[in-house]
């Protein structure tokens, strides 16, 4: 597999900034475009709820009226957490190797939903330790990092490769739209990243680590406790554990982040700059989402939330956005299954904007 570098630090951090430059408000005139359009088919106006908010939230968000199934991708970011040595997760850290090479097979839940939606699966190992010897799966690793480092004693990650893994990210948003990819779904794989996530939403939201935390792949309340303690001794040992103030996004990535979220950063303003919506998972995606928009806040007019995480932190995270999920399943296996199965309702909602007959057409009176 390819391993890229994160080169020159002061160039990734202009790609960055010019990233978030790029990013504009949504069109106004396109949404009210389509609530017109909306407004002429054979129902009563608002009748089909929030299919209609979300048919409108696209346009707006691509500043056009958005073709019946809009080509997407679902993203799914992997990587190691050295924090997993402490015990946070109910599986072994080989596990997200494991899973790496399940997904390369196409046996994962988010594998079968994003082939019952038609969207394109980008698989990025961007640090997962013994990854599977594949060409079918991307590689974004910046400066040969496999892993992040035990955030309990010191940072997860150097800034240079916090700053290189946010650039590739920007980069794989704008290779896919140069591609014709109008949507981009987001997902994760690694064990005990939920602990990461926590730390990151204690920080930046801020909150206490004994509301953000919850039993991630399935631990139980002593497993919860544990994690908690993990949490609070990573952001004291980092020194973000102020929760009094908010923590600047980079510095706080670096201390207790993980590699695929950072990545996944970098996707989310690269996708927000290209003026295309980002479907987000659950509790992992929702932290990048997070960060994201603390480095550059327009961008949370691009996100759409997939599902609610019976993670605590979850809830939280949405409120703080400001977003309304459009699932309610009690799914917490994140992966992507969530933001794949969204995309569902994403081709609902743009075949009855495309094929749904008018009032007149059909020969149906009007109210």
């Amino acid at each position: 597999m390819r391993e890229k570098v994160a080169g020159d630090t002061a160039h990734v951090r202009t790609t960055i900034t010019e990233t978030i430059a790029r990013i504009r408000p949504p069109s106004d005139d396109v949404r009210r475009t389509v609530e017109a359009l909306l407004d002429e088919k054979t129902k009563p106006r608002g009748s089909l709820g929030r299919l209609e908010e979300l048919v409108s939230r696209i346009a707006a968000i691509r500043g056009a009226v958005p073709p019946r199934h809009p080509r997407a991708a679902l993203v799914v970011a992997a990587a190691d957490h050295g924090v997993a040595a402490k015990g946070v997760s109910a599986y072994p850290q080989s596990v997200t190797a494991e899973m790496l090479a399940n997904f390369d097979a196409g046996g994962a839940a988010a594998c079968v939903l994003a082939r019952d939606v038609g969207a394109r699966l980008v698989v990025v190992d961007v640090g997962v330790i013994d990854p599977p010897v594949t060409g079918d799966i991307r590689s974004d690793v910046v400066d040969g990092v496999r892993g992040t480092s035990n955030m309990t004693i010191g940072p997860a990650m150097d800034p240079s490769t916090l700053a290189g893994l946010i650039a590739r990210g920007i980069e794989l948003a704008d290779e896919l739209a140069g591609d014709g990819i109008e949507i981009v779904a987001l997902g994760d794989i690694g064990i005990a990243n939920t602990t990461a996530a926590g730390a990151i939403c204690a920080a930046l939201l801020p909150a206490d680590p004994g509301v953000v935390c919850g039993p991630g792949t399935g631990v139980d309340d002593d497993g919860v406790r544990r994690k908690v303690d993990v949490v609070r001794r990573s952001l004291a040992a980092n020194g973000v554990d102020d929760v009094r103030s908010m923590r600047e996004p980079l510095e706080t990535l670096a201390s207790v982040g993980g590699l695929e979220i950072a990545y996944l950063v970098g996707v989310t303003l690269g996708a927000a700059a290209c003026g295309m919506p980002v479907v987000l998972d659950g509790f992992v995606t929702g932290a990048a989402a997070l960060a994201a928009v603390r480095l550059a806040p327009p961008a949370v007019d691009s996100m759409i939330a997939a599902t609610r995480s019976p993670e605590p932190g979850h809830n939280l995270v949405l409120d703080d956005l400001g977003l309304d999920p459009l699932l309610d399943l009690g799914l917490r296996l994140g992966e992507g299954s969530g933001a794949a199965l969204a995309l569902s309702l994403v081709n609902a909602s743009t075949a009855l904007l495309s094929d749904m007959a008018t009032f007149d057409a059909a020969g149906v009176s009007r109210a």
